[in-house]
């Protein structure tokens, strides 16, 4: 037999992973599963206590490097601080997941209110973190990964960059579906392919869509968005290590300029 092996294809010992958001539920997980196979990671996120505990649990149980970079990734000049700490502390960078993103709550003034009562303010800091965010990040490490000549750049979307929202699931309830959220995550949608074919050969961009992660929603919204489910749960942070594990590493090495939507079957009817 000839060619590389699955396990060599696995194998990302020797890189260095960049993961925005990596103190939150989703973040965490993908961080660990690049930890698992072997690469170094920088881990970025709001400064806190959150960010340097996942970095130390980190530390304690993967054998690789782990930092953690504390950035406001809706501010351009921490964004910008970051790009240059990361350009001039690693040698090399071969994996960005843009991982963070604004999903805002009931707090924020024009956020999950009906339509006409959205603002312009809540729109533009959603777009600032999920859309500004990712271009910024990937523009900035362009230049590393290119040279690490094993670059990929994943995007974590929704399936509402793809889909519009089934009202029925929100009926008499506390919870909301922005438009900018859509259109922050619908645009990184493209991007991701505008920006897989500029990068190629070098860089491969692909982007993971998530559907509804059970976080303790609602017992209601929950069992109307399984009834709605090919899959018939709701998912699991864990239901993602496979799809990042697989984009990040050489297990895809020749896919790029694709949205792996990760929903159950949500997508399907």
């Amino acid at each position: 037999m000839s060619g590389a092996s699955l396990q060599s294809l696995m194998d990302m010992t020797g890189r260095r992973a960049v993961v925005t958001g990596a103190s939150g539920h989703l973040g965490r997980i993908m961080a660990q599963a690049l930890a698992e196979m072997g690469c170094a990671l920088c881990l970025v996120d709001r400064q806190g206590e959150a960010l340097e505990q996942v970095a130390s649990q980190m530390r304690t149980h993967f054998a690789v490097d782990v930092s953690s970079h504390g950035c406001d990734l809706e501010s351009e000049v921490e964004r910008s601080a970051l790009i240059t700490t990361l350009d001039e502390t690693y040698e090399s960078i071969h994996v960005l997941v843009n991982n963070a993103a604004f999903v805002g709550d009931s707090a924020i003034t024009g956020w999950a209110v009906d339509f006409a009562k959205q603002s312009v303010e809540s729109w533009r800091r959603a777009i600032e973190v999920n859309a500004t965010a990712p271009f910024h990040l990937s523009q900035g490490l362009l230049r590393k990964l290119s040279a690490s000549q094993t670059g990929a750049i994943v995007n974590i979307g929704s399936i509402y960059g793809v889909v519009g929202p089934d009202w029925q699931l929100y009926e008499g309830l506390a919870m909301a579906n922005p438009a900018a959220y859509a259109l922050s995550k619908g645009g990184l949608t493209q991007f991701t392919r505008w920006l897989a074919t500029t990068c190629a050969p070098h860089v491969r961009v692909n982007m993971i869509s998530p559907g509804g992660i059970h976080r303790g929603q609602d017992q209601a919204f929950v069992d109307r968005y399984v009834a709605r489910t090919p899959m018939r749960r709701m998912a699991s942070e864990h239901d993602f290590i496979g799809a990042v594990a697989y984009l990040a590493s050489d297990m895809s090495r020749y896919v790029t300029g694709q949205n792996l939507i990760v929903d159950g079957g949500w997508t399907a009817w």
